[in-house]
């Protein structure tokens, strides 16, 4: 495990990410912590430790090569799971307010002991839907940042997050090798939630495991109070 949390620093290192003894710690427990809860709950099917390292922790952080995390105040992981993006991304830069949205009650909960486990601060467990928490106040366009990670197709997930967005914020979306014509396909869903402009990077994950795509989306104008619309309408009747 710490020759594992070494060769962490060391990926990261070159885009500025500078990680401490203590954060390759936690790092190090949420591992332990996973793989003990996974085996009573559903929580990833990746469980060996090098590939928990590379696809979950190495691949979560990479979104600090599009985005200046440092300068995000605020950020929310809607249908976060395991903690995916949002934990590692929070171990990496402590003063983030993170906000952890699932709709499985049992994952809050895991969330929750993770967070306490770490002692991060500043950490928000949600239980609910995406389609109706957006609605409410004080999580409503009250985000610096949206993130997802391959939760569903982007046009359906642009109406799950960018909701959460400020104007001005940004949503990225961390999918695999599909991206483009996604992003083609997501076109006017983008433009009706906000105005949004959509950029996108392609990045190879060490040791041959696998191409992932980071689409960064800036959010120009308000989204019209009809989204989300109810739940269970994004993913049927997708905006296309």
């Amino acid at each position: 495990m710490h020759e594992l949390g070494e060769w962490l620093r060391e990926q990261v290192a070159p885009w500025g990410l500078l990680l401490s003894e203590r954060q390759l710690q936690q790092f190090a427990l949420y591992y332990e912590h996973l793989i003990k809860i996974n085996e009573v709950m559903n929580l990833t099917s990746i469980t060996d430790v090098r590939e928990v390292y590379v696809k979950h922790f190495y691949d979560s952080l990479t979104l600090a090569q599009v985005v200046d995390v440092s300068r995000v105040t605020s950020l929310i992981d809607v249908g976060t799971g395991a903690g995916f993006p949002g934990i590692p991304l929070k171990i990496a830069f402590p003063e983030l307010k993170l906000t952890l949205l699932d709709s499985l009650k049992k994952r809050v909960g895991f969330l929750q002991e993770v967070a306490d486990l770490l002692e991060l601060d500043h950490v928000t467990c949600v239980h609910g839907r995406a389609e109706e928490v957006a609605k409410q106040k004080g999580f409503r366009e009250a985000y610096d940042m949206a993130t997802a990670r391959a939760v569903a197709r982007l046009n359906v997930l642009a109406e799950y997050c960018l909701p959460f967005v400020k104007v001005g914020g940004t949503f990225v979306s961390m999918k695999g090798p599909s991206a483009e014509e996604e992003m083609k396909e997501a076109k006017r869903a983008l433009h009706v939630l906000g105005k949004t402009t959509c950029q996108r990077k392609e990045l190879v994950l060490p040791e041959a495991m696998g191409t992932r795509n980071l689409i960064m989306m800036q959010k120009r104008d308000h989204t019209p109070k009809a989204y989300p619309r109810k739940a269970g309408t994004p993913t049927k009747q997708p905006l296309v």
